[in-house]
């Protein structure tokens, strides 16, 4: 079987197809895990805890589905739980909710700076959110400083 290589700009060499989508592959694992944090740390500010059933409300799943990723979440330290109590982020949670938030908003600022409207740009910032990488997104952060946004 033949090897196919995926031609990068010159100067950026050639990465096996396998390598290339390797990132992608790990940036859709972590969505999850980022939504989930995201979302309690959203519903703990603004209802004072974050439940199941507001979980799966806000993210459109079951508590089926919520109690299977919490159980996920409190394995790789970012959530600790309760039978019937309210969810709570880990300082790891907590710390991975921030930055999924500076994510978003950046992401989100810069879209409506190249004047995306207010709804799509809202769409396209929480998947784009997780795939931006830490260059494309300071890139993202000096653009919108030099152009006067915050």
């Amino acid at each position: 079987m033949s090897r196919i290589a995926l031609r990068l700009p010159p100067g950026r060499g050639e990465l096996p197809p396998a390598e290339s989508f390797h990132r992608s592959r790990q940036d859709r694992a972590g969505e999850i895990a980022q939504d989930y944090v995201e979302a309690i740390a959203e519903l703990s500010a603004a209802l004072g805890e974050a439940r199941v059933t507001d979980l799966a409300r806000r993210l459109g799943v079951t508590h089926v589905t919520v109690n299977r990723t919490l159980a996920r979440l409190r394995t790789a330290g970012y959530v600790n739980t309760k039978p019937y109590r309210a969810i709570f982020l880990t300082p790891a949670g907590h710390k991975l909710a921030v930055e999924c938030k500076q994510r978003h908003e950046t992401v989100l600022a810069f879209l409506r700076r190249l004047g995306v409207p207010r709804d799509v740009a809202a769409l396209d910032a929480e998947g784009l959110e997780h795939h931006v990488s830490p260059e494309t997104l300071a890139a993202m952060e000096r653009w919108l400083k030099k152009s006067g946004q915050p």
